[in-house]
C-alpha cells in the first residue's frame, strides 16, 4: 500500500507514492528544462533586490519539510519530470529579466551596506530552501538524468544517495554567469567526493562532464542506461530502506550527517546519548525476532 501524503495543491513540483513508505517528489517545469526561476514582490523589482522568493523556490522547502515529518513516508526520490533535464538550474534569462541578476541603475543610490544586507537576507533563504532536501529527516536518493547544471549540483550533494542515467551532464556553472556558486555546492561538494583537485577543477572551468566521471570520483553511486531504469533503481533502493526500522534509518542519517562536520569523538559522543535514546525503542527486539525467524518485520510509524 502506497503512503496517504497530505500536501498543499503544488504548481512547480509533483509528488507520488511508488511504492509502500516512498514519495517520489518531481521538479516538475520540463518545457523549461525544470529550472527555477525568481519572481519578486513590485517593491523588489524596482530596487532589483529580492526580499520576496519565488513560490518554486518555497515550494521545494514545503514539500521536504512536509515529508519530513510524514509518518507515512520514510524514504524519498528526487528527480526531475521530462526527458531532458534533471534540472538546468536558474533560469538566468528570468533573472537577468527581473532578478537578482538584472542589468539596471535604480539602486544606484542604496548605501552599499544596506544593499548588502538586503542581499545577504535574499541568499540565507535561497540557502535555506536547498537545506531542506539535506536537513529531511528521511533518506533522499536523487536521480539524475540530461542537463543537470548549477543549482541541480546545490540539490543533489544535499541527498544522501545519488544515481544518474547515462546521459546525464552535470555542471558547476555559476563562474560562467560571473558569480562563486553560493547555495551549497563550495562547502558540501569537497566533503561529498573528498578530491579537491577535482572538486576545483570543474568549480573554476565549469566544465561540463558527464556520469562515467562522475561515478568515477564518487559523485554518483550507480550509472543506468536510461531515466526509466535510473528511475526505477531508485524507487527500488528507497523501498528496501523503507523497509527497515524508521528509528534505525533516521538515527542513522542523522548521525552520519552530524559526524561529517564534526570530530570522531565528538561522533563518538553524540552516538551515545542519540542511542541511549534509541535502543529503547521496540523496533530493536521486533528486527532481531524477525531475523531469527526469518520473516519480514512491519514497524510502527515514525
Amino acid at each position: 500500500m502506497a503512503p496517504t501524503l497530505e500536501l498543499p495543491e503544488l504548481q512547480y513540483f509533483n509528488v507520488s507514492s511508488p511504492a509502500e513508505y516512498v514519495a517520489h517528489v518531481e521538479i516538475n517545469r520540463p518545457d523549461k528544462l525544470n529550472s527555477f526561476f525568481q519572481a519578486y514582490a513590485e517593491a523588489a523589482i524596482v530596487l532589483r533586490l529580492a526580499l520576496t522568493l519565488s513560490s518554486m523556490w518555497l515550494e521545494l522547502r514545503e514539500v521536504f519539510e512536509i515529508l519530513s515529518v510524514s509518518p507515512s513516508v520514510r524514504a524519498i526520490v528526487f528527480s526531475g519530470a521530462g526527458a531532458k533535464a534533471f534540472t538546468a538550474g536558474l533560469d538566468v534569462h528570468a533573472a537577468t529579466q527581473s532578478g537578482a541578476l538584472a542589468t539596471n541603475t535604480e539602486h544606484s543610490t542604496l548605501d552599499p551596506a544596506r544593499a548588502a544586507t538586503l542581499l545577504r537576507r535574499q541568499l540565507l533563504e535561497f540557502q535555506d530552501c536547498i537545506t531542506a532536501i539535506e536537513r529531511c529527516e528521511k533518506p533522499v536518493i536523487c536521480v539524475l538524468h540530461g542537463y543537470t547544471y548549477g543549482l541541480g549540483v546545490d540539490m543533489l550533494i544535499c541527498a544522501d544517495v545519488r544515481i544518474c542515467s547515462d546521459d546525464t551532464r552535470l555542471s558547476v556553472k555559476e563562474v560562467d554567469i560571473g558569480l562563486a556558486a553560493d547555495v551549497g555546492t563550495l562547502s558540501r561538494l569537497p566533503k561529498v567526493v573528498g578530491h579537491y583537485s577535482w572538486v576545483k577543477d570543474v568549480c573554476l572551468t565549469a566544465r561540463v562532464f558527464g556520469a562515467e566521471e562522475a561515478l568515477r570520483v564518487g559523485l554518483v553511486s550507480a550509472v543506468y542506461p536510461g531515466k526509466a531504469k535510473a528511475v526505477e533503481e531508485g524507487v527500488r533502493w528507497a523501498s528496501m530502506v523503507a523497509s527497515k526500522s524508521p528509528v534505525a534509518v533516521q538515527g542513522t542519517k542523522e548521525l552520519l550527517n552530524w559526524s561529517r562536520d564534526h570530530s570522531v569523538h565528538d561522533g563518538l559522543r553524540y552516538t551515545q546519548i542519540w542511542n541511549g535514546a534509541a535502543l529503547q525503542s521496540r523496533d530493536v527486539p521486533v528486527a532481531m525476532q524477525a531475523g531469527v525467524k526469518k520473516r519480514k518485520p512491519t514497524f510502527e510509524k515514525l
